[in-house]
């Protein structure tokens, strides 16, 4: 993605982000499955966008994720924002988390 659409979705650190009902996840060694159960469509994560829906599921809010992403992976903060919201905004637009209040 390029640089300037993730920058785009900086605005969703403030928000809080869930697995519905309807979705489950599993982790493995080389991915992490996702389905929808509501239209039956499997995704595929790459292990560390796997952990950070993880860490979203078991955290809520996108900012906090993206603060425990960064110090496990001992990555730089602002990377990890902007990588984790452009997942965030993906993982929305496919119906595999809902988030609250996002921006406009």
């Amino acid at each position: 993605m390029a640089e300037g659409k993730q920058d785009d979705h900086l605005e969703l650190l403030g928000v809080s982000a869930s697995v519905p009902e309807h979705v489950v996840h599993r982790g493995f060694a080389a991915e992490t499955v996702v389905l929808n159960l509501n239209t039956g469509r499997y995704h595929g994560l790459n292990p560390i966008a796997g952990r950070m829906l993880q860490a979203l599921d078991q955290l809520g809010a996108v900012g906090e994720a993206a603060a425990q992403i960064a110090t496990e992976y001992e990555q730089p903060l602002e990377a990890v924002q902007r990588d984790l919201c452009a997942l965030c905004a993906d993982l929305h637009e496919r119906g595999l988390i809902e988030l609250d209040n996002p921006p406009a």
